[in-house]
């Protein structure tokens, strides 16, 4: 099942005066009673004595609570549903089924009493579908072929009055590849109400007999708890005025071995073109005994920019760090401004910490900003037993010393050691992003920008948590007899750290069903290996279609950052521009292509490329508020722990040719507009062109459409024939779609 829907035949059907041959809007007088009443928003005609507005459903809340115990999910789903219009609501309440759930309990609310509800079989299911299909003419509800239903009668709702449903059903989740799959159909979007469900929740609660190792969702941003005894934890999403676009998936990894685990999973659209893999790495529970003990130098920026409300928060930053250390750690402190100064000529251990602190508090912000002296001595404290790990907080380009970016550069590159990684905070935006981003690209690290409304110490300490606890360095990745390319990140991998999971993605060529995947690291200045058996690289289409769009979001912000450091080359537009068009994936060089009606030609591209060219808006300058913007979106999608979904995602401002803006909020930064649409299903992307939703693989220039008129019996003969048709042709009554190399179009008469 797709997704969750309630739909009250035909979504809303107000009931007028039966005996009336005539449709009746509330808000307009009386249609004579051979002609429909004229196309509003606020009324739309649907059959005689019925018409629908989806508008007047409000959802009032979603709440939906998951208890999974040993791979057997409970689901429990509470809505509230309020009529707004001014006539009454009646109709029917469908609810596809999980494939082997077995719904325990449906319960609609009418003053206290209960509704019974019955369960549909698949045929009979799809026979409703097909039947409210064809007589209302949305095609929306033919994703669900092949369903079970649950179906339940509703009373008129009166005006203002509303409806409690809730439903429970259970299901067993299958493992594969030592991965639990649990998705909630959560997308109410298009049979529903277009209006925003004013409160949604979800809630998952874990148990099992073994250690539960990754967890990780591709849909939602949700916030993880993990028990003391590995074997269970809860994860949570919860949004106000949330708009669903996308059913809410989880992952999660099982295990009994005590090692770092590694889950593999594979997609492929069709067997013709290369796959693509991902990677999910995580420590044991029982890491925390494993922990490499480090050696830790803060770099602070002392200078006098920094006085006030940044050197108080830099000065929490700091002594939260040091507080936390583990207990066998050493560290020093290095303060910045004109010259530097050192809390001690040596690393010192972890209970000197509170007196160090006490002495970063004690000082005050002056002076310049010597980064290249500061970082060089830090480097110095690197010992080759053990990682150095550097945090460098500044708010200003280098003004003392080495001013020179490239020189600085030059200079830690000679100070450094292998075992040595530099982590960033560039504070406002008076940094130099370029000097910033090059230094921990170069030092293995990774970079953060707080900007004016957020605090220092609040960014830091989010940081430190998931570095603080190493539990392998240098680590390194070989697959047995399968080719892979673009990998990210690349190689030499991140270091692996207690509590934190690596996500990997890359492309593969040759599929095979079992082969060695090694992963290899330093644990406490040894050389250590693992190897996982029986992995499968898939040969053949299907799998999980997020998978690519994470690689697209992570190689788009790669190639953004290259052009931004390095400069740009029309190669590396043309493959943001390809990239972009194929996923949906918005980003200054595209944010306004969706517009062309040639865009899918070779020509169009070509075209749209060569104009942007000349925009440097989102990539010109190291410093200011601009490149920042730049600097933070693009290392994001670089770093990107889920796909960028197919809407109008944050990116720096930019000017498009014509000097129309384009980008900020409301724009790049904004929910798309409804004459600029763009929506994946199962994998693909469609654009909205002149009222055809069309697949981003459709080339114009050299495919012909095999079409078929919409709602005909060659059209139900053609998604019987193919059933994974459906997926797409829900999109419309006017769609082209790439499917096993045939471009089927969907007309009307």
């Amino acid at each position: 099942m797709k997704r969750l829907f309630l739909l009250l035949m035909g979504l809303l059907m107000l009931a007028a005066t039966p005996a009336l041959a005539q449709v009746v809007c509330p808000t307009m007088p009386p249609c004579p009673p051979d002609q429909p009443c004229p196309m509003m928003p606020e009324c739309v005609p649907v059959r005689p004595g019925v018409f629908t507005n989806p508008e007047w459903l409000k959802i009032e809340y979603h709440r939906v609570r998951v208890d999974i115990t040993n791979q057997i999910a409970r689901t429990d789903v509470d809505m509230m549903f309020v009529n707004e219009g001014n006539g009454l609501a009646e109709g029917t309440f469908v609810f596809p089924l999980p494939q082997g759930a077995a719904v325990e309990a449906l319960t609609m609310y009418i003053n206290g009493t209960p509704i019974e509800a019955q369960i549909l079989p698949a045929d009979q299911a799809r026979a409703i579908y097909d039947e409210i299909v064809r007589q209302y003419r949305d095609p929306a509800l033919l994703e669900y072929v092949g369903t079970q239903a649950v179906q339940a009668n509703i009373f008129p709702i009166p005006p203002g009055e509303t409806r409690r449903i809730t439903i429970t059903y259970s299901q067993a989740l299958t493992v594969d590849n030592e991965l639990v799959h649990y998705v909630y159909p959560l997308d109410v979007t298009r049979l529903t109400t277009r209006r925003p469900v004013e409160q949604t929740s979800i809630s998952v609660s874990v148990n099992g007999d073994t250690e539960i190792s990754n967890i990780y969702s591709p849909s939602h941003n949700i916030a993880i708890s993990r028990g003391d005894d590995g074997r269970s934890f809860r994860a949570g999403f919860e949004a106000a005025y949330y708009t669903p676009d996308q059913d809410f998936s989880l992952f999660y990894g099982v295990t009994t071995a005590d090692e770092i685990s590694l889950n593999l999973l594979t997609y492929r659209d069709s067997a013709n073109e290369d796959g693509f893999f991902m990677l999910m790495i995580q420590p044991p529970h029982s890491a925390q005994e494993r922990i490499v003990a480090k050696d830790l130098v803060l770099v602070v920026d002392q200078s006098g920019s920094m006085d006030g409300v940044k050197w108080r928060q830099a000065q929490a930053a700091a002594t939260y760090v040091l507080e936390n250390l583990n207990p066998a750690d050493r560290f020093n402190v290095i303060l910045f401004s004109t010259g530097w100064r050192l809390y001690s000529n040596q690393l010192e251990s972890a209970t000197s910490a509170r007196e160090a602190a006490d002495w970063v508090n004690g000082q005050s912000a002056d002076g310049g900003t010597d980064i290249n002296g500061a970082l060089t001595t830090a480097l110095g404290f690197a010992d080759a037993e053990r990682p150095l790990t550097i945090l460098f907080i500044t708010d200003g380009l280098p003004t003392e010393g080495e001013v020179d970016p490239q020189m600085i550069l030059s200079n830690l590159g000679a100070a450094a050691k292998p075992n040595a990684r530099i982590f960033s905070f560039g504070v406002g935006d008076d940094v130099d992003t370029f000097l910033l981003d090059s230094i921990v690209r170069e030092h293995r690290g990774s970079g953060s920008y707080v900007r004016p409304s957020e605090r220092i110490d609040e960014e830091v300490a989010s940081l430190y948590n998931r570095i603080s606890s190493p539990v392998m360095t240098d680590v390194q990745l070989e697959i047995d007899d399968v080719m892979v390319d673009t990998v990210y990140p690349a190689q030499p991998l991140p270091d692996l750290f207690a509590g934190n999971q690596l996500i990997i993605v890359g492309r593969y060529r040759n599929g095979i069903d079992s082969t060695a995947i090694r992963l290899s690291g330093v644990v406490n200045g040894e050389q250590q290996t693992v190897t996982y058996n029986n992995m499968a690289f898939s040969e053949r289409a299907g799998g999980e279609p997020f998978i690519a769009r994470l690689w697209a979001t992570r190689r788009i912000g790669e190639l953004l950052n290259t052009i931004r450091l390095r400069g740009e080359n029309r190669e590396l537009v043309d493959s943001i521009v390809s990239l972009s068009v194929r996923y949906g994936i918005i980003t200054p060089y595209t944010s306004f292509l969706i517009q062309e009606d040639d865009i899918l030609t070779q020509t169009g591209r070509a075209q749209a490329a060569e104009e942007f060219d000349a925009d440097r808006r989102a990539f010109d300058g190291a410093t200011g508020s601009a490149a920042v913007d730049a600097a933070d979106a693009f290392s994001s999608m670089e770093q990107a722990a889920a796909p960028a979904m197919p809407t109008m995602s944050p990116m720096p401002t930019a000017t498009a040719p014509g000097g129309v803006a384009v980008g900020g909020e409301g724009e790049v930064g904004g929910q798309i507009t409804p004459e600029n649409p763009i929506q994946t299903v199962a994998g693909k992307t469609f654009i909205l062109q002149q009222g055809v939703w069309t697949d981003t693989t459709f080339e114009p220039d050299t495919m012909e459409t095999q079409k078929v008129v919409f709602l005909s019996d060659e059209y139900f003969a053609l998604l019987a024939a193919q059933p994974a048709l459906s997926e797409f042709f829900a999109l419309g009554d006017r769609v082209i779609v790439v499917y096993e190399d045939v471009a089927y179009e969907v007309v009307t008469e």
